[in-house]
């Protein structure tokens, strides 16, 4: 059986027909944009000297003031020394499944981080990015025979850092994305007037109307 582009499963993951849609359009990059958000997520401790013109001109989404005031919690807890001096960047993990790309890794033993340009949830993380961090998980797992029973999501433009578990529940999402994944073969229904399809780029060739969102998908 094939393996399943993390990618893909996150976007199952988010919405099935908008899997759908992205399968025919295999040309899509992600927007300019999240190359230099990303790029923050190597550059946390500079930015935390930096003035606040320097933080205004670059990615950061939020006020220097909140931002430096994130990074500096951020710098407290123990997860600090390992994002800000990675073992790898932009690594292939392959695994039973999946594959996809780990945007760092990091710790003894390592662990994958994924490094997303949008804006987190007020707790946890979204879904999408739930499933695609276990996903990250056990590809790392599968490759190196060893249990990694965490990942790390990043959302460096808000100086925001989350752990992503693999619980019971965590796992199931990822399961349930990756049966989707494997068997779709048709057009899925809309989700109906979801706060989802506001931000999808597929939005006007599915027809769905829409309604505002908050956050990205994260891609």
């Amino acid at each position: 059986m094939s393996l399943v582009p993390l990618s893909e499963l996150a976007r199952a993951a988010y919405c099935p027909r908008q899997l759908y849609y992205a399968r025919q359009d295999d040309e899509r990059a992600p927007p300019p944009e999240v190359s230099s958000i990303r790029t923050l997520a190597f550059e946390y401790p500079q930015l935390l000297a930096a003035s606040d013109e320097e933080l205004r001109s670059s990615p950061v989404a939020s006020s220097p003031t909140t931002y430096r005031a994130n990074l500096t919690r951020l710098r407290d807890r123990d997860v600090w020394d390992d994002i800000t001096d990675p073992l790898a960047r932009d690594t292939l993990v392959t695994g039973k499944d999946c594959r996809g790309i780990a945007h760092k890794l990091v710790g003894d033993p390592p662990i994958p981080v994924l490094v997303s340009p949008g804006e987190p949830p007020e707790r946890g993380v979204w879904e999408p990015q739930r499933v695609r961090a276990v996903g990250l998980a056990k590809a790392l797992a599968w490759e190196r025979e060893e249990a990694v029973e965490r990942a790390i999501v990043e959302y460096p433009a808000y100086g925001i850092v989350r752990t992503v578990r693999l619980t019971v529940h965590n796992t199931a999402a990822y399961r349930r994305a990756l049966t989707i994944a494997r068997t779709l073969d048709f057009v899925p229904p809309r989700l109906g007037n979801s706060a989802k399809c506001e931000s999808c780029e597929y939005r006007t060739m599915c027809g769905v109307k829409t309604r505002s969102l908050k956050s990205l998908l994260g891609f």
